[in-house]
């Protein structure tokens, strides 16, 4: 733990509440549009699109797409899909711009702040810049950097996404530790030599969540939310 000079956090479902945030902002939108919907249900497919869209990109089917761009795609096709009509165009912008307001954990802020006082902090999330800096601002996120893979243009579990942020950080792999609720993106950023922290949000994909509700490799720290990490690092 004394090597540990730097965090990076994943983003969605780690220290946001994606979920919850989605369902709310779309319901409002509703109410004021009169539009009755089951918005839980365009949450959770927005969200299980997510990968897919970015494995598009992966694959190299299409040219490099921000994250902003990819959930607008998937809105357009998730309204037709659930004959969700009624909302113009600067309301189905205003929906896409929910991801840049979603609320934090209960912990992520207090935590954050306990672990800044000795660590630098840092996104590392697929979510594109603005996105990130808009979240920040919007729910109090106390980060130092915001690194995010648009700066390299690889979507995670990318290598690259993971080593352009130690690189950027002045460190070496060991040096850095990955803070995140998915075991798959723990996984790829040890397979680069950084250290990890498994934190799970057993509530990220709703009452009946069935992944990542445990630690499923030897990951360097296991926490049950943001305060216990910062205790365990000493901060």
């Amino acid at each position: 733990m004394s090597r540990v000079k730097a965090l990076c956090f994943d983003v969605f479902g780690t220290v946001v509440d994606w979920r919850s945030s989605i369902i709310a902002q779309a319901r409002a939108l509703g109410a004021r549009k009169g539009i009755a919907a089951d918005w839980e249900r365009l949450a959770d497919l927005w969200r299980a699109r997510y990968q897919p869209s970015m494995d598009r990109v992966r694959r190299g089917e299409v040219p490099w797409t921000n994250l902003d761009a990819l959930h607008r795609a998937t809105l357009d096709g998730l309204l037709a899909e659930l004959a969700i009509a009624g909302l113009d165009e600067s309301d189905k912008a205003e929906l896409n711009l929910a991801w840049h307001r979603l609320a934090p954990w209960p912990d992520s802020v207090p935590g954050l702040t306990r672990l800044k006082r000795k660590y630098a902090l840092a996104t590392l999330s697929n979510g594109n810049v603005r996105l990130l800096v808009d979240m920040a601002k919007a729910a109090g996120l106390p980060w130092d950097c915001i690194f995010s893979a648009e700066l390299v243009e690889r979507y995670k579990p990318d290598p690259a996404t993971y080593l352009s942020a130690v690189r950027w950080l002045m460190c070496e792999p060991g040096e850095v530790m990955m803070v995140a609720a998915h075991n798959g993106d723990l996984a790829a950023a040890a397979a680069q030599g950084m250290q990890t922290a498994f934190v799970a949000r057993p509530a990220e994909y709703g009452p009946h969540q069935s992944r990542d509700t445990r630690p499923e490799h030897d990951f360097t720290l296991v926490a049950r939310d943001f305060e216990d990490l910062a205790a365990q690092l000493g901060a």
